[in-house]
């Protein structure tokens, strides 16, 4: 018995040891600037991603959602929301009645690295980039991408003028790398359905008209210019209440 206890003690430490060691996940890191025209509902991106391979894999193509491509008529979304029992009462058939200038898209310009344009193959919500020179184990891959984008009017975690009156709901809105496990690359098309990305940073600069107030997470860098309750100088409002 107590050889046994042994046994499976060394097995149990040997086993845990292994899949510290063995662990693994991908990083990124975005920088983007963005050009936003509120008249056409209209954005262009330029990306500049460093990607890191911490995989033991030799990686010869990445792969990119662009999920506002499923709000096409025709897209995986709109006929799963036309043809399953139970569709979501937001969705039903509006999708595929949307016009050109309703639509949602991410159409891809330019992929390149360093100053290599890259081949590239965009089916429905994703991308697929050959790369000109494999990521080894360990390695970095620096990707330049230019996007246009049209968001979309149908409201489905993203969309224009929503029941608050939120002008933009920017849910996914830029072309984002897949995931890559010890699966493999997740290349679902989108339906609907959650989300899995790679872990990273992000610098984005956002150029859009005055009138618009921005939301969103991350580290706000003139809060005092800002306002709406981020100021960190105190201010003395005696003179509000005279």
């Amino acid at each position: 018995m107590r050889v046994l206890i042994w046994f499976l003690l060394i097995l149990f430490y040997s086993l845990t040891s292994f899949s510290q060691d063995s662990y693994w996940q991908q990083n990124i890191k975005y920088d983007m600037n963005i050009d936003f025209d509120q008249e056409s509902h209209q954005f262009d991106i330029h990306q500049e991603i460093t990607y890191t391979n911490n995989s033991p894999d030799e990686l010869f193509k990445v792969y990119m959602h662009l999920f506002y491509n499923a709000f096409q008529p025709g897209s995986m979304m709109d006929v799963r929301s036309r043809s399953i029992a139970d569709p979501d009462s937001r969705v039903v058939d509006r999708i595929y009645n949307l016009d050109k200038n309703e639509i949602g898209f991410q159409k891809i310009i330019s992929v390149k690295n360093g100053s290599n344009n890259l081949n590239f193959f965009q089916e429905g919500t994703i991308l697929e980039i050959f790369l000109n020179k494999s990521i080894k184990p360990g390695k970095k891959l620096n990707l330049s991408i230019d996007c246009k984008s049209q968001i979309p009017i149908q409201i489905r975690r993203t969309g224009r003028y929503n029941k608050e009156d939120v002008a933009y709901s920017m849910t996914q809105w830029y072309p984002k790398m897949c995931e890559y496990d010890l699966e493999g690359w997740h290349t679902n098309p989108y339906i609907g359905r959650e989300f899995y990305g790679v872990w990273g940073d992000f610098n984005v600069v956002i150029n859009i008209d005055s009138s618009f107030v921005l939301g969103g997470t991350g580290i706000l860098q003139n809060p005092n210019e800002i306002g709406h309750g981020y100021e960190t100088e105190k201010k003395d409002r005696k003179e509000e209440f005279k």
